[in-house]
């Protein structure tokens, strides 16, 4: 590999960070939102499969118990 130069190093660094596309704040904010929500619909699905799951084995502990 080769060694660079610090300052066209830097210079490099400064050419590629120019690229980047930095979200707008109304984007951060509406991404942050999405996760939160999906976040929320997640806890609530895996807790009604818990709820369903629990009533089954208990059904069926109850018939055998």
């Amino acid at each position: 590999m080769a060694k660079t130069n610090p300052l066209t190093f830097i210079q490099q660094v400064r050419a590629e960070v120019s690229k980047v596309v930095w979200p707008t704040r109304r984007e951060v904010l509406l991404t942050t939102v999405m996760v939160f929500v999906m976040a929320a619909l997640t806890a609530v699905f895996f807790s009604l499969v818990d709820i369903i799951i629990r009533g089954g084995l208990q059904a069926v502990l109850s018939i055998f118990g």
